[in-house]
């Protein structure tokens, strides 16, 4: 999708225009079936960030979502604040290779999204984030929803994300190894362990 940056009153945000993906996006680019405001997905998404954020995990803090209906079609965008200093996964690899440490963070990481139920239909190497202090975030919850307890679908995200790092490795855009993510599933497995 299209992502603006927007400068507001000293206050730097992301605007974020939602946009079709596969076949249907053959026929709009940016145009969903109307099933009422509430499932709308600016805020579907608008609702699940201010639920991870009353939770302290690590995403954007939402700012506003909108929708423009015409008949049975709508078109929606959403305003969040912008982090400062993050990098995709995806950039950082295409610099050299990260540390172990840095992979087990990333895996903690994931784990406390997992611990809180929150399935995120899109992990891939573009939206885990990096902070010039190490810190990991995560982006871009459209479809994301909160489930009723951890299950197999934290294997299929886990499963996604190996994918998206396998992809860019082997197009050359990345530095990523088997070591790496034998680390990242060591940060992963850490936080469940009892004290």
């Amino acid at each position: 999708g299209t992502t603006l940056f927007v400068r507001h009153d000293g206050q730097d945000w992301v605007l974020k225009h939602y946009h079709r993906g596969g076949a249907v996006a053959r026929f709009t680019s940016d145009g969903f079936v109307w099933a009422g405001e509430e499932r709308t997905r600016a805020f579907a998404e608008w609702r699940l960030l201010g639920h991870m954020i009353a939770t302290q995990l690590p995403v954007p803090r939402p700012v506003a979502a909108r929708y423009r209906r015409r008949g049975l079609v709508y078109r929606c965008d959403l305003l969040t604040v912008r982090i400062p200093g993050v990098v995709s996964l995806s950039t950082r690899l295409a610099a050299g290779a990260l540390a172990a440490t840095t992979w087990q963070d990333i895996g903690a990481c994931i784990a406390r999204f997992h611990r809180a139920g929150i399935f995120h239909a899109d992990l891939n190497a573009h939206n885990v984030q990096i902070d010039e202090r190490g810190r990991i975030f995560l982006l871009d919850f459209d479809r994301g929803r909160v489930m009723p307890q951890p299950g197999s679908w934290c294997r299929r995200n886990l499963e996604r994300l190996h994918r998206s790092l396998a992809k860019i490795s082997r197009e050359g855009g990345a530095s990523f190894a088997s070591g790496d993510w034998t680390a990242l599933l060591e940060g992963y497995a850490g936080p469940l362990l009892p004290p």
